[in-house]
């Protein structure tokens, strides 16, 4: 790395960012008396803050972006040729990367067939939302307009996406919000709320239970993460994806699905929702898309919901009235192509599969080992570890998924604070990084749920705290 830290002015950045940035998810109070983390290179997994401290990313950037590590200076070169032949038009226009990355998109989607582009994950799901409300306008007399979305999945940080968070905390202290956005149960069986044979099934009979609780005629849309993210970890039970589909059918009701997080091959397929035959009218996407070189989110339809927006070309409120402005940048999509074509050339989605098969195997074992550890559970490179202080009571182990937050923090591996402190990785990562978490000059932990950060598996370790949910969990 170059010697950041012999850098005359690199003092003079750091107090610039005290006085001056608004840092995301950060209580301020603390930099009167500790430098901010200022970050200013990556390389693979690894990166550099401004004292020139190596760490080991285990949060993607922070928040599941980064899919295909840093420094990839094909996609860099990319961004910068777009750039210089041509940066931005509205996108009442098309563009050449807009028109080839959506083409590359829809091959990888079968039974979807249009990209809106958008600037983020917020904003691709806040188009779903419009464009539901539209309909219910132009297609249902006004009716069919309510949005149905599951406790401890999330869609966003505007208003409207909110409105629509199943994490109370990130909800907290922002409304009141829009009407219409209706809330319906988790699919955890671990923390399960009926005590039947096939959870999957009787978790998605609940939906239908809302529906009718708030009569079909009113609601138009569910919206639903294929695997729950930041909320635990959550993969559905078997059965639950199949009567989810049979209920939106029966109710002429659109199905969303939010792959802001899973998708771009997190799971192992370029998209979550593929591992279970769904069939959606709309899917979101962002962060994985172009691994953050550069800003782009999707929001991709079926040719059936385009078609309602043109059917009557006379009537002047009949198309989708909405812009993204920087949904026009061409740095976007140029980013997504090559993103896309390192995915392919490297195996990265086989990668996936493999490398999450060693890591749940791992986990496991340790599961067997400590009485910490309630539960396992993931799919692909998307893992949890449920901590508990009893495995019969279930009760979260806050304490200790503090611990954990502060050995890895002190050992140089980069991970976000409780309560939503995630350990992501990269879908690049490979087996033989896992030496990296556990070095001969690490000291005996205090107490033997700090073993996890040095269990021989090759992920990055996680916090997320019991706020807002009833268990602690260690996730990758």
């Amino acid at each position: 790395m170059e010697d950041y830290a012999g850098m005359n002015d690199i003092g003079a950045v750091v107090e610039a960012d005290r006085a001056h940035v608004w840092h995301h998810l950060s209580q301020h109070k603390q930099y009167e008396t500790v430098d901010p983390r200022v970050i200013v290179e990556g390389k693979g997994m690894r990166v550099w803050d401004a004292k020139g401290k190596e760490h080991i990313d285990a949060v993607s950037g922070g928040v599941w972006t980064v899919n295909v590590g840093y420094g990839r200076e094909r996609i860099a070169n990319a961004v910068r040729d777009q750039l210089i032949k041509l940066n931005y038009f509205a996108g009442s226009a098309g563009s050449i990367p807009g028109a080839m990355f959506s083409k590359r998109l829809i091959e990888k989607m079968p039974g979807l067939t249009r990209v809106y582009y958008n600037n983020s994950g917020s904003e691709a799901n806040e188009k779903v939302y419009k464009m539901v409300r539209q309909i219910a306008h132009r297609h249902h007399g006004g009716k069919k307009w309510k949005i149905l979305y599951r406790d401890r999945d999330y869609h966003g940080t505007t208003i409207a996406a909110l409105a629509s968070a199943g994490q109370d905390q990130r909800a907290m202290q922002y409304g009141p919000f829009p009407d219409g956005f209706v809330r319906v149960p988790h699919c955890l069986e671990y923390r399960k709320q009926w005590d039947v044979e096939n959870y999957g099934q009787r978790a998605a009979d609940a939906i239908e239970e809302v529906i009718l609780r708030e009569g079909p005629d009113t609601v138009g849309c569910l919206i639903l993460e294929p695997v729950t993210a930041g909320g635990g970890v959550i993969v559905p039970p078997q059965g639950y994806w199949d009567r989810v589909q049979e209920i939106c059918k029966k109710y002429n009701i659109l199905l969303a699905i939010d792959e802001v997080v899973c998708g771009v091959g997190r799971t192992g397929t370029w998209f979550g929702y593929q591992h279970y035959g769904i069939k959606p009218d709309f899917v979101t996407m962002a962060k994985g898309v172009a691994s953050g070189y550069a800003a782009i989110s999707c929001t991709v339809t079926t040719e059936a919901v385009f078609e309602m927006f043109k059917d009557d070309p006379t009537d002047p409120l009949s198309y989708f009235r909405d812009i993204s402005t920087f949904g026009g940048c061409t740095s976007g999509p140029a980013a997504a192509l090559e993103n896309m074509k390192i995915i392919e050339e490297e195996g990265l989605l086989q990668n996936t599969l493999d490398m999450g098969d060693y890591c749940l195997g791992n986990l496991q074992a340790l599961m067997d080992k400590h009485k910490i550890i309630g539960d396992v559970r993931g799919l692909g490179l998307m893992m949890a570890v449920e901590l508990v202080k009893d495995r019969k009571t279930k009760a979260p182990a806050t304490e200790e998924t503090a611990a954990i937050f502060e050995e890895t923090r002190r050992q140089g591996i980069v991970v976000a604070p409780p309560p939503y402190g995630l350990l992501r990785r990269p879908v690049a990562r490979q087996a033989d990084l896992a030496e990296e978490l556990r070095p001969a000059h690490r000291q005996p932990f205090a107490h033997p749920a700090l073993e996890l950060v040095q269990s021989p598996v090759p992920h990055r370790l996680v916090m997320q705290g019991a706020q807002g949910h009833e268990g602690a969990q260690v996730v990758v």
